[in-house]
């Protein structure tokens, strides 16, 4: 696999980085720049907007992304997705104020298409 292989827009299915059974919905959507870095852009629950870039490596890719949360103080953290199939990424992640007990989990699905979900 390439990392040309995996630019496109996901179905998103993750949990949240604590113990309670949080579990959300989204899209997410992958860009290849000139130089094969990975540009991503997520949209959780239609409302929260992060984005992110990183790198594709032997079906791994990492991102470090960001986003704002609601009372405007940006958030950073750090997600890898290993890319069983073009159009299938199963992923965990951490943000930096997230519970450092718990990892957040991603499942992704291609969607015929790309979507702009900003």
């Amino acid at each position: 696999m390439t990392v040309k292989d995996i630019e496109g827009t996901y179905s998103i299915i993750g949990s949240n980085q604590n113990e309670e059974d949080n579990n959300y919905r989204g899209l997410l959507n992958l860009k290849i720049d000139e130089y094969n870095r990975v540009k991503a852009q997520w949209l959780i629950q239609k409302e929260q907007e992060q984005s992110g870039y990183g790198f594709f490596h032997n079906n791994i890719l990492v991102l470090n992304f960001n986003y704002k949360g609601t009372d405007n103080k940006t958030f950073k953290g750090t997600v890898v997705y290993k890319c069983l199939t073009k159009d299938l990424l199963d992923g965990f992640w951490s943000e930096e104020f997230g519970d450092p007990n718990y990892l957040g989990t991603e499942r992704c699905f291609r969607i015929e298409g790309n979507l702009d979900i900003n």
